[in-house]
């Protein structure tokens, strides 16, 4: 039997989904962000998310 081809199972799996409604301001932006950094659209949307929580950790 030859073993189990395929991608490694992920340190941080992604088994969480959410959809959110934005503007067409809101997807210039981040698609402006996307081909600055050469990342995805949802790496860039966790880039904010861990931001916004460090900014909000260092105040308490």
């Amino acid at each position: 039997m030859s073993p189990r081809n395929g991608r490694p199972p992920s340190k941080d799996p992604k088994t969480h989904e959410t959809r959110i409604r934005m503007s067409d301001n809101d997807i210039e932006k981040l698609e402006y962000c996307c081909n600055q950094t050469r990342l995805t659209k949802a790496d860039v949307i966790r880039m904010g998310i861990d931001k916004v929580y460090k900014e909000l950790k260092e105040k308490e």
